[in-house]
């Protein structure tokens, strides 16, 4: 009876080890995550926040200029990042944490609760910010709205691409949120 008692003792720490280190490699892939996410969201903001093409019209001194703060989506898609990236380099306290002490099951509904709001910010800023690339891109004939992107290339491209990585920073928190989720009902 003893050893049985021993062997069932010895199996039951050995599984509490692998979850132990299951949690912990999550915690892991989590903070990478982040960390991938900052780098998104910040690389957009200051994409799109140093956005700026200046042509000449007829002469030198008659300029149209084409600047991200023409348009108050474009700020408000700087906005929209740049406080996601703030969130996302603190949350990164969190996410240390996580890897010391894998326990840890309220902080991980805090995380979850907040990265939807981010995501949620993410999304509003990334998708207004995408209506109006698109319609510099392609204009609106029965609103009497011309393509600019033919006129303003470096500018179209600028503010495309500051698009692709916010969009991608949001599949990275969505793949955050659910770790967190699958983390949480492991235990």
């Amino acid at each position: 009876m003893k050893a049985a008692a021993v062997e069932l003792g010895e199996a039951a720490s050995s599984k509490v080890a692998h979850r132990r280190g299951m949690n912990r490699g999550a915690s892991i892939v989590d903070f990478i995550l982040r960390l991938v996410a900052f780098a998104g969201t910040l690389g957009s903001a200051i994409a799109m926040g140093t956005t700026d093409e200046t042509l000449p019209f007829f002469t030198q001194f008659i300029r149209f200029k084409a600047e991200y703060n023409d348009l108050p989506t474009f700020t408000f898609f700087v906005v929209a990042n740049s406080v996601v990236s703030a969130y996302l380099i603190l949350s990164l306290l969190l996410s240390i944490y996580h890897i010391v002490r894998t326990g840890s099951r309220s902080s991980r509904v805090v995380l979850i609760f907040f990265d939807t709001a981010m995501l949620a910010l993410l999304t509003a800023g990334a998708s207004a910010a995408s209506a109006i690339v698109y319609l510099a891109h392609k204009g609106n004939v029965r609103a009497n709205w011309f393509a600019i992107c033919q006129q303003f290339n470096s500018f179209c491209e600028r503010i495309s691409g500051s698009l692709i990585g916010s969009f991608i920073a949001m599949v990275v928190i969505i793949l955050l949120i659910l770790l967190s989720a699958v983390s949480i009902s492991r235990r």
